[in-house]
């Protein structure tokens, strides 16, 4: 029995994990890396592993930096089984064809800016990672889908069993368990591993007790605000923007963040701490076609949200809502110079829309940018986070006056005391750290206790 760490090693993004028992081989997740140039250039290296030597891929969540590189995965040879939930298979197939779409966007733009830049005839062409077709052909690679709390027997010695997450719609944290030659490990993996209290989802379902863990460490080092007071300064910022004339641009995850952030405006609106006249604009196609997912699976909600859904009602329909889906519309936006809220993707604003309505906000001293998820280092949301004077997007520079603001007690990740209760009730006797910057996991690790602690690089295969 093995297992080797293939991505979000001493690093957030980029989740995978490969595990062997008894000649079956899994993955757990296969996402795109996500950061500066430098960073995302290892989307294009070698997997580190012969992509049709895996018979499974056992996804926890469907957000890009777990599901991202599956289409590449199928590309490059991968025949085998995806299993995952019925919500994850759904949203999975939105965000790897919107990504694709994206890439070959990208592509497209950059032929354009060389031709213009350059005229030398050898000047090599930029290739998307994979295209629409691809990502299309990765979707017949989805087979069984996994109902919480059932264990799923993948071959002789290998049962896998998903259990709620309590991340985004449909995520799970892995219970798995191997045997081979007689020797039996239990394996717990968190995936990301939810925040508690959120008023959509469910509270996270921890792991029976495992020998070993691999778990997530986003936030190991520090502790949310608590969300009551993290509602409130959200609240106070886009009245703050309103009161300025300007507008509130939210750089927006479309799974789960941008259908919570929709909750509590019209929560606002309707007990009156936000204006009632606010437009709203949710401007990213992933995120519509995720809010309209939602309904489809009451099984992931909270008791109170699933029979809302089940009689008719629409937690997300906020006054003055309007979905963008076409470019035309995204455009025509710009004509609000105040008064609007604007959630755009993406949450790290490296790519999608959301750069877009920077350009057009971020020099302007009445508007607001409020993020409510995790940048990673090397990202446009990074830079803005850690205060830098100015930003270049689309080749222009672009001065930072609007007020920033950061809101982790909106964040899908459980915080450190989060973490914390849930090993103790796994009590692994050997811990791996994945998911997590490394003076983030170094600060963690010595607060494990009864456990081996390991923070692998990437490309490390161990025994187990």
């Amino acid at each position: 029995m093995r297992i080797a760490f293939h991505g979000a090693d001493r690093t957030v993004t980029g989740s995978c994990h490969r595990v062997e028992c008894a000649g079956v081989r899994i993955l757990i997740d296969c996402g795109l890396v996500q950061g500066g140039h430098e960073i995302e250039a290892r989307n294009r290296s070698a997997f580190g592993f012969e992509p049709a030597d895996i018979d499974f891929v056992l996804l926890t969540h469907a957000h890009l930096d777990h599901c991202g590189r599956l289409p590449l995965l199928a590309k490059r040879g991968f025949r085998g089984e995806i299993i995952c939930t019925a919500a994850t298979r759904e949203l999975a197939s939105v965000v790897m064809l919107d990504s694709a779409h994206l890439q070959e966007e990208e592509v497209r733009r950059n032929l354009r800016r060389n031709l213009r830049r350059r005229a030398r005839a050898d000047e090599p062409e930029t290739e998307a990672l994979y295209t629409v077709l691809d990502a299309l052909s990765c979707l017949d690679r989805f087979g069984r889908s996994a109902a919480y709390g059932e264990a799923l027997q993948l071959g002789a010695g290998v049962r896998a069993t998903f259990l709620d997450a309590g991340h985004i719609l449909g995520s799970a944290s892995l219970y798995l368990e191997l045997e081979e030659q007689g020797r039996r490990q239990t394996l717990a993996f968190t995936g990301d591993l939810g925040n508690q209290g959120r008023p959509l989802l469910r509270t996270p379902v921890v792991p029976p007790p495992s020998d070993i863990a691999v778990m997530e460490t986003t936030y190991g080092d520090r502790l949310h605000k608590p969300i009551a007071p993290s509602i409130e300064e959200f609240y106070a910022a886009v009245n703050g923007a309103f009161e300025r004339g300007g507008n509130v641009v939210i750089p927006t995850f479309a799974l789960e963040r941008a259908q919570e952030i929709l909750w509590f405006l019209r929560e606002g609106q309707e007990s009156a701490r936000l204006p009632a006249h606010a437009q709203v604009f949710l401007d990213s196609p992933m995120a519509i076609s995720a809010t309209q997912i939602f309904e489809h699976h009451p099984e992931c909600f909270e008791p109170h949200v699933a029979r809302l859904f089940r009689a008719g009602g629409d937690p997300f329909a906020v006054p003055g809502l309007h979905f963008t889906r076409d470019v035309t519309e995204s455009i025509a936006i710009n004509r609000f110079r105040g008064g609007a809220v604007i959630l755009a993707g993406a949450g790290m604003c490296n790519g999608g829309r959301v750069r877009h309505h920077l350009r057009q906000n971020l020099w302007r001293e009445s508007s607001a940018v409020i993020f409510v998820g995790y940048a990673a280092r090397g990202t446009l949301a990074r830079r803005i986070i850690d205060g830098a004077r100015s930003v270049r997007i689309f080749d222009e520079e672009v001065r930072v006056r609007a007020s920033i603001y950061t809101i982790n007690g909106f964040s899908a990740h459980a915080d450190r005391d989060e973490l914390l209760a849930w090993h103790r009730k796994v009590r692994p006797k050997r811990t791996f750290l994945v998911h997590g910057e490394e003076d983030v996991m170094q600060a963690f690790a010595p607060l494990l206790r009864d456990t081996r602690v390991e923070m692998p690089e990437f490309g490390q295969s161990c025994e187990i």
